[in-house]
């Protein structure tokens, strides 16, 4: 999954803040999917990583994230933005496993869901 993330990495479209990031999921059924962020001239109107695999995800008729790689660019961690932890949220369970690597492939973070957005609001809040 992290050469994946990497390698979806290398194709993002950031001309703006030139901040490359690529994310690769893994579904219950064992995929991994990839997607990169894709900046355009009504900044800060693009995609982030996650949000492109989570779509991809979607595309292929998967519905669950068991494990999310998130790389962005140099040492420091690229967390989720908000929107994209709540699409995390929406397809995944508690214990599924978010990992923010650096750009070289060094494990920056581990997290669950729940440390990534506790106390969060899903599907099961609209009952």
């Amino acid at each position: 999954m992290v050469a994946a993330a990497q390698a979806a990495r290398k194709n993002a479209y950031a001309p703006y803040s030139n901040f490359l990031v690529g994310a690769a999921l893994r579904t219950e059924n064992g995929a991994i999917i990839a997607g990169c962020n894709v900046e355009n001239a009504a900044y800060p109107e693009g995609v982030c990583a996650e949000g492109g695999a989570i779509s991809a995800m979607v595309l292929a008729g998967e519905r669950k994230i068991t494990e999310i790689v998130v790389v962005g660019s140099g040492d420091v961690a690229c967390t989720p933005c908000g929107g994209c932890r709540q699409k995390i949220r929406e397809f995944s369970g508690p214990d599924a496993k978010i990992y923010i690597i650096s750009e070289e492939g060094k494990t920056l973070l581990t997290l669950s869901r729940e440390e990534l957005i506790p106390h969060s609001f899903g599907p099961e809040n609209l009952s």
